[in-house]
């Protein structure tokens, strides 16, 4: 475990400078346009390599050494920003030059991505990975607390390429961590070298079809992130158009609603999430949808209350997250988790492109309140279904030699009936 924090430390730290970084330049994107078309397009330009590389990059983890994955990864991109940094020096930075540089960001932690989770189970004991995955939740909140106060100060104080900098070198001290570090390796046989990468991708794709749970959380994952993605990507817009704020008012709802996933990412850890992660997850799920509702309804001002919905929706999140990370963690096989972490990833986010790209003239013509409406209606009703899925109420946690090696093991008979895979063989939140 000793390995393991320091990795998680030299992680965390890089993640802070990449929100800290993240925040100033949606904002400078949010003055220079003002446009919830641009700001969809440039998560579009994010999110659509994640799809598409993902499930390749998935199976070579498995097969390539996943330290030198990470740190390979992580100097590509500090490589990246440098560039970014640059232009901005020269003062000749366009949005296209940001588009690129996200996109090719995005296609190198495509690899990143799979090969830290996968790394996880084998350097954290089964009993605790559902408390790991709280601490990652409260991580996520802490940088997102800490990195808009700062970053509101720091755009007022510093020209944009010094902020990037600071991305350049918490990305580097990432590097250096895993470097120094002893990353185990899972088992491979030769079987496994020899098969084509593309064997390799259909074994991960029939793992996850095999088991009907991870289908369902697929579809319902798929169905909200087409309208609940959007609505937070364009966060920025409905605090400078629909609030009338400035990057002040921004910090404090991000902040807000990290501090929401902090606690709740604290209270996972404690908890563990017990045996029946996906059903608590998928129940406070429904409560989530709840939430988004509400700020759709909320006068358009920033008020007490808008900033306690915001605080109850971060909260939930996180333990969602965490319990949904937990579960596939626990029982996915080592050998395997590289290609079927990421083609998760890549399956999960399919949908998040398409609803970008039509959030963003729609916000425009309705107003972004309107999408979090609909966010909030369809995550209700998808996770709603998804308990009457026989398939997710039969997923329990077993001691930590129960099935298939790992902590956690679906009833594969209940699988067959279900109320959301259903004939449609077909229907699931990520993170």
């Amino acid at each position: 475990m000793k390995s393991f924090i320091a990795l998680w430390s030299g992680q965390a730290v890089s993640i802070f400078g990449t929100r800290l970084v993240r925040f100033a330049v949606v904002w400078w994107i949010t003055l220079q346009t003002g446009s919830a078309t641009v700001l969809a397009l440039l998560s579009i330009a994010a999110l659509a390599p994640q799809v598409i590389v993902s499930p390749f990059a998935g199976a070579y983890v498995d097969r390539w050494n996943r330290r030198r994955v990470m740190a390979v990864s992580d100097t590509l991109i500090a490589i990246s920003i440098a560039v970014l940094a640059l232009l901005y020096y020269t003062g000749v930075v366009q949005i296209w030059h940001i588009i690129v540089v996200m996109m090719f960001g995005s296609t190198v932690g495509s690899f990143h991505y799979p090969a830290m989770a996968a790394t996880t189970t084998l350097m954290v004991p089964k009993r605790h990975l559902g408390r790991i995955g709280g601490m990652n939740q409260t991580l996520n909140g802490l940088a997102s607390i800490l990195a808009p106060p700062l970053g509101a100060v720091l755009l007022a104080l510093l020209p944009m390429g010094s902020i990037l900098a600071i991305d350049v070198l918490t990305a580097l001290l990432a590097v250096t961590v895993v470097l120094v570090l002893e990353i185990p390796q899972p088992e491979t046989t030769e079987e496994h070298m020899e098969q084509h990468v593309l064997e390799n991708l259909v074994e991960g794709l029939r793992y996850i079809l095999n088991w009907r749970a991870m289908t369902v959380i697929i579809l319902v994952a798929m169905m909200i992130n087409f309208v609940v993605s959007p609505a937070f990507t364009l966060l920025p817009i409905l605090v400078a158009v629909d609030y009338a704020g400035d990057e002040s008012t921004l910090a404090i709802i991000q902040s807000t609603l990290s501090v929401g996933l902090v606690l709740g990412g604290i209270l996972l850890s404690i908890w563990g999430g017990g045996r029946r992660k996906i059903v608590s997850g998928m129940g406070i799920l429904i409560m989530v949808g709840g939430g988004l509702i509400l700020i759709s309804l909320a006068p358009p001002r920033l008020s007490p209350y808008i900033l306690a919905v915001f605080f109850s929706v971060g909260f939930l999140i996180s333990m969602v997250n965490g319990l949904l990370t937990a579960t596939l963690q626990g029982i996915v096989p080592p050998e395997i988790q590289g290609r079927v972490f990421a083609l998760f990833g890549s399956l999960a986010t399919a949908m998040t492109p398409v609803g970008l790209a039509l959030a963003g003239p729609v916000a425009d013509s309705l107003g972004v309140p309107f999408w979090f409406l609909v966010g909030g209606v369809v995550t209700m009703v998808m996770s709603i279904l998804a308990l009457f899925s026989g398939s997710i109420r039969s997923v329990k946690v077993l001691d930590e030699n129960g099935g298939r090696g790992n902590g956690i093991q679906p009833d594969m008979a209940a699988t067959e009936s279900s109320a959301l895979d259903t004939q449609s063989e077909g229907t699931s939140s990520g993170s």
